[in-house]
């Protein structure tokens, strides 16, 4: 087991000798070009092993926003070879390319300054503790000297209390250290990195403005890379769970597997794949875990989401007299209103370190990786559940064929979408109607998909899309993005721009709030229309590589995607696509009706 303080799968060699991402002088990074006052390179001081630390555990890209509270610390990140600093236009988007940052490379980091900038990035810092990722949120925090005094500093609501951002963090982060003297800096640095890493949570770490650059003795220019213990199961609690749960499946006549997003957490998606082939059950994932596991494998089902699940996927699992679920979230959306079809007393709930059995027992400090690997040797084989899919099966309906201009469905355009998808690709899915339309894909091995279904905040997307593709620059990303959520963190195309990235972005345009209105139409859910197209070659500017395209009926389309396949490959390409306001996926509207009942439901009589 890798014990290493690194990302969620360990730092990459290259990470471990320094040699990560660009230097901070290659063409393309967005800072400075000349250095205001050069730092000694043999400094041993609390800006230099911050900036070294994060370089260790697999950190080459930190995204943030200036303030006066956080210049200085700024300076020792720009000064460390192995680091470079991504400037956002926004926290809100600095925080959210930490979080796609975390999913590409297991941990991301951003740095902003004090109270105006950490409360701008707290959403983005709540939503990454949703899906449990580690990024490290760094402010700048005022002078030392300032603190326990009464005096009231800028920046603040005017009192002379510093600790309201503190308080903010407490609820969204698994840690949090105010670094205000040097003496225990050390350690308050290395247990919130490594806190973030064991516990797969953000943590929050201000540090005083006038201290990153003073030298001290428990400070070295290289720290040691050091270590995680690692979290063991309990041998005896394992060796009952696993002995309790072979019992229970191996009695079962048509028993499946179904994969969670606390998968990532745990480590475990190979355990799980290895359970597959040496169980021969069939397999689904709930919407939150594509692209955890390979969707090539033959016994694959599709998304499990109850009414809204993958054709005949929902009928084998709810079916089934023994379902076990590795690493599940059940919430309101996942489980379309509360209207799984499921038994308790049919189902192993397997957590990143407890497993529960039917109704009893429970077993915990069973870690997740451990448990599947150490079933996979024992469980009896049984394919019942994959021959009765086979047989029950029937291949997906063709798109109906477009007339010549006629204006662009919503489905041609996803047809022609997994069309470009390869193991080199990656998609990033936005909140809203692209959630459903993009579950649909069928991904190549080896192709990446994320998207925030337990935090769901609009807008997430521009600047996971950014931080995704600085952290995974061996992919090209495609991102779905509906206009609404566009228009709430749009600035960072810039950002993209300024890194050179190639990213493809289809820009949803359907005049609103899609999914809202099949959830509870309004006249609020109608948004501005924006010439999309025009505001993004308006950031461009020419500067940087980027193209444009507007399209309307699938010839238009087609055309696009040829040339942001071909002649563009280098480019940041942006393609925004017209559709009919009320042109959505079947889907969405099943799960729209089910989660306005689910949200109406009257008060229970007191």
């Amino acid at each position: 087991m890798d014990t290493r303080i690194g990302s969620v799968d360990g730092p990459s060699p290259a990470a471990v000798n320094g040699a990560v991402g660009c230097p901070a002088s290659a063409p393309g990074c967005p800072i400075m070009s000349s250095h205001p006052a050069p730092l000694a390179a043999g400094e041993a001081s609390l800006g230099r092993h911050l900036a070294r630390r994060l370089v260790q555990v697999g950190v080459s890209d930190v995204f943030a926003v200036p303030g006066d509270f956080n210049l200085t610390l700024l300076d020792h990140l720009v000064a460390e070879p192995g680091l470079r600093l991504v400037g956002c236009c926004n926290e809100l988007n600095a925080g959210y390319a930490a979080d796609g940052y975390a999913r590409a490379r297991g941990v991301g980091a951003c740095a902003v300054t004090f109270t105006v900038g950490g409360l701008s990035v707290l959403n983005a810092i709540a939503g990454a503790y949703s899906e449990n990722l580690p990024v490290i949120c760094i402010a700048g925090g005022p002078n030392s000297n300032d603190y326990g005094t009464n005096r009231i500093l800028h920046h603040t609501i005017g009192v002379p209390d510093f600790s309201q951002e503190l308080r903010c963090f407490q609820t969204v982060t698994c840690h949090q250290a105010v670094v205000t003297n040097l003496d225990d800096a050390h350690e308050q640095i290395d247990t919130a990195i490594s806190t973030a890493l064991r516990e797969s949570k953000p943590v929050y770490l201000s540090i005083s403005c006038n201290l990153p650059g003073i030298p001290h003795p428990t400070f070295s220019r290289d720290p040691v890379p050091f270590f995680l213990a690692p979290r063991m199961s309990n041998k005896m609690g394992l060796e009952a769970a696993v002995e309790a749960t072979v019992q229970f499946l191996n009695k079962a006549v048509k028993p499946v597997l179904v994969g969670g997003p606390k998968l990532r957490v745990a480590k475990a998606q190979k355990a799980f794949v290895d359970l597959v082939d040496a169980s021969g059950y069939a397999y689904a994932i709930m919407p939150s875990a594509k692209g955890l596991v390979p969707e090539t494998h033959p016994h694959f089902l599709g998304t499990y989401w109850g009414a809204v699940s993958t054709a005949f996927c929902a009928e084998i699992v709810e079916s089934a007299d023994a379902y076990l679920f590795a690493g599940p979230i059940f919430n309101d959306y996942s489980s379309v209103g509360y209207s799984f079809l499921l038994k308790k007393d049919k189902a192993i709930i397997v957590q990143p370190d407890r497993v529960i059995i039917g109704n009893g027992p429970a077993f915990g400090c069973v870690m997740m990786k451990e448990y599947l690997s150490e079933l996979a040797k024992r469980v009896k084989k049984n394919t019942t559940a994959y021959e009765n899919y086979k047989r029950i099966f029937v291949p997906d309906g063709q798109v109906l064929q477009c007339e010549a201009n006629e204006p662009l469905r919503v489905n041609v355009l996803f047809k022609h979408i997994q069309k470009m998808l390869t193991g080199d690709s990656a998609v990033i899915a936005e909140t809203g109607d692209s959630w459903f339309n993009c579950q649909k894909l069928k991904l190549p091995e080896g192709c990446g998909y994320e998207f925030q279904m337990q935090y769901g905040s609009i807008g997430w997307s521009v600047g996971a899309l950014l931080g995704y593709a600085q952290g995974a620059n061996d992919k090209r990303v495609i991102a779905c993005i509906g206009d609404g959520s566009f228009q709430v963190t749009a600035q960072d195309v810039s950002t993209m721009l300024r890194c050179g990235q190639n990213s493809i972005i289809f820009l949803i345009n359907n005049g609103g709030y899609t999914i809202e209105v099949e959830i509870h139409d309004g006249p609020y859910n109608v948004i501005k229309n924006w010439n999309y197209t025009g505001l993004v070659d308006a950031i461009h500017n020419g500067e940087g590589n980027c193209w444009t395209a507007k399209v309307k009926c699938e010839e238009e389309l087609t055309a696009a995607i040829e040339t942001a396949l071909g002649e563009k490959e280098d480019s940041l390409c942006f393609i925004e696509v017209i559709a009919h306001k009320d042109d959505t996926s079947k889907e969405l509207l099943e799960w729209g009706s089910r989660v306005s009942a689910a949200n109406s439901r009257p008060p229970n009589p007191q």
